[in-house]
């Protein structure tokens, strides 16, 4: 199993790293992807933390829509430092977290869209999908793998398992998104990258095929996208 998206250099994880670590390994997991805030000096430490702890993660670094704002005079220069630190980071694989965060708008929408227009050039996976089938297909003909996340095990996400269930198994990558959005039940509490094997488990019940060969599936998803 791999978590495809987890915010282990968090600080929520900073006390007991080492636990968290072995909880994942415990579970089963092979690597996990590490989502980075360019220019966040404590997280790229935290980051090298957990890869001497765990030396197959690695990284994702990107310019998330809450700090956007920072890059309202120039926002090229956010694709500019993503980019340096990619260069200089040799567990680097993708770009992110990008995108738009409507709910809290804690950038103007006009300075997000202009942050993400400038790194969405480098970069594209559908991170913690909660879309419809149009979102989906739309993502799908661009080319990009879909990931999913806990809330797949939320009772009142049908709606959202209709959609993935429509979603070719190869283009599928599983992810935590912790410490946020823990599955059931598991629900109310700090998420971590173990729990990535509830989602996994959810997404072979969907298609009534074993845990184990929707692991395998989804991995070897992941290692088609990141080299390794």
């Amino acid at each position: 199993m791999i978590d495809s998206h987890c915010h282990l250099a968090d600080e929520a994880f900073a006390a007991d790293l080492d636990a968290v670590v072995a909880r994942a390994k415990d579970a089963g997991l092979e690597r996990a992807l590490i989502v980075l805030e360019a220019g966040n000096a404590a997280e790229a430490a935290q980051a090298a933390r957990v890869g001497e702890l765990w030396p197959a993660v690695c990284v994702t670094i990107g310019v998330h829509p809450h700090q956007a704002h920072q890059f309202a005079a120039d926002p090229e220069r956010a694709a500019t430092i993503v980019r340096d630190q990619i260069a200089a980071t040799p567990s680097a694989r993708a770009i992110g977290e990008i995108g738009l965060d409507y709910h809290y708008d804690y950038s103007p929408r006009d300075v997000q869209h202009a942050v993400f227009r400038a790194q969405v050039r480098l970069a594209g996976v559908l991170h913690c999908f909660t879309g419809g089938p149009s979102l989906a297909d739309a993502g799908l003909a661009l080319g990009l793998f879909i990931s999913v996340a806990g809330i797949i095990t939320f009772p009142r996400a049908e709606e959202l398992r209709q959609t993935l269930r429509h979603v070719p198994m190869e283009r599928l990558l599983t992810e935590t998104d912790s410490p946020f959005l823990a599955p059931v039940p598991y629900r109310g509490k700090r998420n971590e990258p173990a729990y990535v094997a509830r989602v996994v488990a959810a997404l072979a019940q969907m298609h009534e095929m074993p845990t184990a060969d929707l692991a395998a599936r989804t991995a070897a998803n992941f290692h088609t996208l990141f080299r390794p």
